[in-house]
């Protein structure tokens, strides 16, 4: 596609105009990332709409101070029109989709001029269900009624009460237009206890064939998509309508143009999207009550006709499953090499190399057979209740009894198929392409008693984004502040299965990091190899280092330390030191500001979530002390299982992920100081190993050119 005359010019007058409008000056930053974007987009070749041209991404890291919102908005709108093709902006934290919804799209359409619309993609568990709401209403009048059978799967809450006062106001307020059905759009909020009575998810959904299609609130922001010209969602929702076929949520990925901001997540989103778990004992319980869910649809079903067989059927299945079951847990219980008592993560078990042995594996596979024969025969009965809702096909069930049981045996089916997964999972053959899948157990112990919970992950996204994304989108912007690890982008390539034909840009800076911030090792930094003795030499050195300060945020990997830290400080600094436990994250930033308004001290204590997205410029933040190198935790389950991969193939997963993941992480954390241009401050890092160790110098050396004071 060549870029036309008139959409280039669009773009060039819609940034002036913007410019003018808000009174600053153009970064070079910005018109770089706007020129490389459209540049990328205009060499997409298609035929009637369809890419003809290899898959690609063009990949940008743009720092803190770039105005990358703006950009790719400036440049992705007008050439989304020109393909007609629809624009998704997918962010990964609610914070920078209100940001772009609330603040970026609004000010780009009052100063660029632009003629624009857009709407905030959410999943059907964001909005009111008037199904479920009335049935809830009923059921509250009728007390314990057959017909209200898909609260017989929900656990009874004391939370819950009886809110039906509260219920009849949701259903007044959207009655009346005042509410849009939307949660978030509650004044006040909903807790979620009564939200989950009141929601519902693809599988209990009736769709079209509910009597309240036509007001559905879900179905009537899907609407809104259609004519919007750009679409805020979040990656996990991408990743969910990617997972249920890609254009049930949002656009076929074939008819749009993607930006992922905060793309360095998006590997991690999609291995929790492509896991999958099952909790022994907690899938018996539930086997119970699908029994009894089972024997309240009989009196709905005609006796010896097809739906009564495969009620029975299910019931036979449910049965046949729950022995099988026990036997897993008991073998698992008493056949698994445990780690000793007393040893750091002694109630988990990861299987070497994701390998299972013939025992278990025999086991395993007797699992398949039964959980498949449970979902085969929840899908018949589904259909059967489909039939139900059409009036040219001859069903056994009628119309009401559809409407009643479809959504509990879609919830029943949901929970069936997500055990079948896992069983299948722990099954498969790895075709030894990648890395191995991930296994693992984890014993529990609950005031019910104890379980053991099987876990499977792929190690790697890269498979299946490849597959499910980019061979399908038609184009794909990744842009943050940190994509490269060590200076290069090796990393994120290999985890996100990024094509060969992708682009990979660097843009530079407009922050004069020398000028602005200082990066300090002091003399005192501490070898963190002994914990209680890192605690302790924290304690002693940190009241120093802060000494004079009023707005220091203090970064740890361990949310222990962190605590003990916190209690033997406290005394010391009264009302001084809040960390990010103490509050939510946003009513702790609030306090922190309220503090250095009124001229008082604050010390923040966080961990990773506060190394990353929080934003406090200018005086609300003077100093970032980064206590300890943000390697990851060496025991989780998929990062062990991708080292001991790369070890059998003769590498080093110590210096091939270790440590450009700990990179990242770093710029992350010192990436909190520096906010606008106009803001100044330090960093300290008292990690000893950032100037002791080889690597120590690699991560420093990653970092962005702050003035160096090495002790």
């Amino acid at each position: 596609m060549m870029l036309a005359e008139e959409t280039k010019q669009q773009i060039q007058q819609a940034y002036r105009d913007f410019l003018a409008g808000r009174g600053i000056r153009a970064r070079y930053g910005q018109r770089m990332m706007i020129a490389e974007i459209a540049k990328y987009v205009s060499a997409i070749q298609s035929h009637d709409g369809e890419r003809t041209s290899p898959p690609s991404a063009c990949v940008i890291e743009a720092g803190t101070g770039t105005g990358k919102t703006l950009s790719y908005l400036l440049a992705m709108i007008p050439l989304a029109r020109q393909l007609n093709k629809k624009l998704v902006i997918s962010t990964a934290t609610v914070a920078l989709q209100d940001q772009i919804v609330g603040r970026d799209l609004p000010d780009l359409k009052e100063f660029a001029k632009l003629n624009i619309s857009w709407t905030l993609a959410k999943g059907r568990g964001r909005y009111l269900c008037l199904s479920r709401l009335e049935n809830k209403l009923h059921e509250h009048g009728q007390g314990d009624s057959d017909t209200m059978p898909l609260f017989l799967l929900e656990e009874p809450s004391a939370e819950a009460g009886d809110n039906r006062q509260f219920m009849e106001e949701l259903l007044a307020s959207y009655a009346s237009r005042q509410w849009d059905g939307d949660r978030d759009h509650w004044p006040g909020g909903i807790p979620d206890e009564t939200w989950r009575q009141v929601t519902t998810d693809h599988r209990q959904c009736t769709n079209r064939h509910c009597n309240y299609f036509d007001t559905c609130a879900f179905f009537a922001a899907r609407g809104y998509q259609e004519n919007a010209d750009v679409i805020v969602a979040n990656h996990d929702l991408v990743l969910a309508d990617l997972t249920l076929g890609g254009g049930a949520i949002l656009p076929r990925p074939e008819d749009t143009l993607y930006v992922f901001d905060e793309a360095h997540h998006l590997p991690d989103k999609a291995l929790g999207h492509f896991a999958a778990s099952l909790s022994l004992q907690g899938t018996r319980h539930w086997l119970k009550q699908v029994s009894q869910a089972l024997t309240r649809i009989v009196p709905f079903v005609p006796p010896g006709s097809g739906a009564a067989r495969v009620v029975d059927s299910i019931g036979a299945a449910a049965r046949d499953l729950d022995p099988m079951l026990d036997g897993v847990y008991r073998y698992l219980l008493t056949e698994t090499p445990w780690p000793d008592e007393g040893e750091e993560d002694s109630d988990h078990y990861r299987y070497p190399q994701g390998q299972i042995g013939g025992g278990v594996k025999e086991l395993v596979d007797a699992a398949v057979i039964a959980s498949s024969t449970l979902v085969r025969h929840l899908n018949t009965l589904l259909e059967e209740l489909e039939k139900g809702f059409d009036d040219r096909k001859t069903s056994d069930l009628d119309r009401s009894t559809a409407e009643a049981w479809y959504p509990a045996i879609g919830t029943l089916q949901n929970r069936a198929e997500a055990g079948l997964r896992l069983w299948q999972s722990f099954a498969a053959k790895d075709e030894g392409k990648g890395p191995p899948t991930a296994r693992w157990l984890q014993r529990e112990s609950w005031e019910t008693g104890d379980d053991i919970t099987l876990y499977s992950s792929p190690v790697l996204a890269d498979s299946l984004l490849y597959s499910r994304l980019w061979t399908r989108a038609f184009g794909a912007v990744l842009t943050s502040a940190t994509l490269t690890a060590l200076g290069r982008f090796d990393r994120l390539r290999q985890r996100a299965g990024l094509p060969e034909e992708s682009q990979y840009i660097v843009v530079p800076s407009a922050f004069r990091y020398a000028e602005m911030a200082t990066v300090e090792v002091p003399a005192n930094a501490i070898d963190p190899s002994d914990a209680a003795a890192f605690t302790e030499a924290l304690v002693k050195a940190l009241p120093e280092i802060w000494r004079d300060e009023s707005a220091v945020l203090v970064l740890f990997t361990s949310r222990r330390q962190m605590h003990d830290v916190r209690d033997l400080l406290a005394p010391g600094f009264p009302e001084q030191i809040v960390t990010q436990d103490d509050m939510s994250k946003a009513a702790v930033l609030a306090h922190h500001r309220e503090r250095i308004d009124r001229g008082e001290t604050s010390i923040l204590f966080g961990v990773a979530s506060f190394a990353e997205g929080i934003d406090l410029p200018g005086a609300y933040l003077r100093h970032v002390i980064i206590t300890r190198l943000p390697f990851s935790v060496p025991n989780d389950p998929i990062e062990a299982s991708l080292a001991e991969w790369i070890t059998v193939r003769g590498g080093n997963p110590f210096m091939e992920i270790s440590v450009p993941d700990a990179s990242i992480r770093l710029i992350q954390a010192a990436g909190r100081l520096l906010r606008t241009e106009d803001d100044r401050g330090r960093i300290t890092i008292l990690d000893r190993r950032i100037v002791s160790r080889r690597y120590g110098r690699l991560l420093l050396d990653a970092l962005p050119p702050f003035r160096r004071i090495l002790a």
